[in-house]
């Protein structure tokens, strides 16, 4: 086993920590994370959408550093950073030595996928991270044959189902590959059921939940697959090619040729055949294509040296560079609030993310003008993301029926005025007039630009008779 590069590994990583801090507040809040800031403030062990992991961290990220995006993205930074090192030491697992590392960690570092995920806080954010310490677990196990190490893939697996349940389908890939191309020595343990229950007791709070609420989790996913399974199918290809870098794509096709064929390596080939079953399991799922971007982190990392190893003295410096300058050049203008808010629209046909950060403060501006013409009106919105800025910004009575909020209404029982934020059915409110049409003000053509804003002189029903009806999952 080679010594492992703490030396540059340690240096691509303060590079990559001290860029996204710089940046990581000039923008704003994304619609996700007001929602997790909002869903912080209501510690639970499970939300319709998710476990609680997420909010947990927002919680104490900002409790920590302050409720800024500054403060949220501290998490966000530090798991980006953890991703790195661990796909270093998966390079070293394949018996990377110091140029592999540093290569593996400088392609992590600027892969797209990790700097949008490593700029904002999301549930992607901890899945990357969450992925990579499988990948090495699991590694670990078929390179030893140490049952021991199911006890570590167990403790992942659990905290990784308390972020997101993406990690079973990792889980189910990489099972379905091991039964057909081993190897099936590591399965004859008693260490894998002590594994299973490792997991399954650090997974049962946010479990539990979701099975006393008829499981809303599954609602949502199908959903998912519903509106959008069909484009996802049809961009699921292309997005492969470039949520690494389209630089990266011939290092993690060599990665995957290389588990399969090289014999050195055969403890490690289904490694190889697991991506292709994952992407055959979204594709089939209509899942969306960034799903299985961790997985490809872990084939650059098996490529990087035998590309070093093709390359003379004089390409090996120079090509790495070159890599690296385009994929900074494509990764961090795409990922990364480097441009004027003003100047976003080309990024938006690739990364519509970043429009996501902007406008929030003109949002809950214009929402509290409309609110002072009655102010004792609640406000109800139509997503979360609305409702966690205008909450956020210190408006009162902010109500929505979009996952989570709805668990946190109703509105106290009256049938006074209401401030609507977006398209709502004329049956739910009365004697409504349309009072101001939402504008950034920054020419950024975002979810929430343009969004109609109403003023009723109440409901048509009790807010509780109601409630139900206004529940959404999309």
């Amino acid at each position: 086993m080679k010594r492992f590069a703490w030396g540059p590994v340690g240096l691509v990583v303060a590079i990559q920590v001290l860029v996204l801090t710089l940046l990581s507040g000039r923008y704003g809040f994304h619609r996700d994370e007001l929602y997790f800031l909002a869903a912080g403030k209501r510690l639970a062990w499970g939300y319709v959408d998710q476990p609680p992991l997420t909010p947990l961290l927002a919680r104490i990220s900002t409790d920590l550093f302050g409720a800024t995006p500054y403060g949220l993205r501290v998490a966000a930074t530090l798991c980006a950073a953890g991703t790195v090192v661990l796909l270093a030491l998966v390079a070293r697992e394949f018996g990377g030595g110091r140029g592999p590392q540093v290569l593996t960690a400088a392609m992590t570092a600027l892969a797209a996928f990790v700097v949008v995920d490593g700029h904002m806080l999301s549930t992607a954010t901890i899945d990357m991270l969450v992925w990579s310490a499988l990948g090495l677990v699991v590694l670990r196990l078929f390179r030893t044959g140490d049952g021991r190490w199911w006890l570590a893939i167990g403790a992942v697996i659990g905290v990784g189902l308390e972020s997101k349940w993406l990690v079973l389908l990792m889980v189910a890939s990489i099972g379905v590959a091991m039964l057909a191309v081993g190897p099936r020595t590591v399965f004859r343990t008693l260490w894998l059921p002590a594994g299973i229950l490792l997991a399954l007791a650090l997974a049962a709070p946010g479990l539990i939940w979701q099975a006393t609420h008829d499981f809303p989790l599954l609602t949502v996913a199908s959903g998912i697959s519903e509106d959008d399974g069909a484009e996802n199918r049809i961009l699921f290809v292309p997005m492969q090619l470039l949520y690494l870098s389209p630089a990266v794509v011939p290092v993690w096709i060599a990665g995957g040729l290389r588990l399969w064929r090289d014999p050195d390596l055969r403890w490690a080939r289904s490694l190889a055949l697991a991506y292709p079953v994952l992407c055959v399991i979204l594709v089939v799922l209509g899942g969306k294509p960034y799903y299985s971007a961790p997985f490809l982190l872990l084939l650059a990392a098996a490529g990087a040296e035998p590309c070093l190893r093709r390359l003379d003295r004089t390409s090996r410096r120079v090509l790495p560079a070159f890599w690296a300058v385009t994929g900074a050049a494509a990764s961090l203008i795409v990922g990364l609030p480097l441009l004027p808010v003003s100047a976003l629209a080309p990024i938006l046909v690739v990364n519509k993310e970043q429009g996501e950060q902007a406008g929030w403060p003109e949002l809950a501006s214009t929402v509290a003008r409309v609110q002072s013409q009655a102010p004792t009106a609640v406000i109800f919105t139509r997503n979360y993301g609305q409702a966690g800025a205008l909450e956020y910004y210190g408006l009162p009575s902010v109500y929505s029926g979009h996952m989570s909020y709805a668990d946190w209404g109703p509105p106290p029982e009256t049938t006074g005025p209401v401030v609507v934020v977006g398209p709502y059915r004329p049956e739910w409110f009365r004697e409504c007039r349309e009072v101001a049409a939402h504008d950034n003000g920054l020419g950024v053509e975002n979810e929430e630009q343009g969004v109609k804003i109403s003023l009723c002189a109440g409901t048509s029903r009790p807010w509780s008779a109601m409630w139900g009806e206004l529940r959404h999952y999309y």
